[in-house]
């Protein structure tokens, strides 16, 4: 992938956990604030964007299996 490409795509991955935010989910995502990379720090290097859509993607998926463990014990 381009630089460019990553930009992109960890502008969307950002959207996402917006809008579940805004629905009220709880995400924890502090190894990605940490790591000091937004979509729009494009003067950061291709590899920071690189990782910092890893570390958002993985950040997210472990809040929604959280979040879907905790509605499957729940209807149990």
């Amino acid at each position: 992938m381009r630089k460019q490409e990553f930009i992109h795509l960890h502008a969307l991955l950002a959207e996402v956990t917006t809008d579940f935010q805004d629905c009220g989910r709880s995400i924890e995502l502090e190894a990605y604030r940490e790591q000091g990379v937004r979509p729009t720090s494009i003067h950061k290097s291709k590899t920071a964007h690189k990782e910092a859509v890893m570390t958002l993607a993985g950040e997210l998926v472990e809040n929604l299996e959280a979040d879907n463990r905790t509605v499957r014990t729940t209807a149990d």
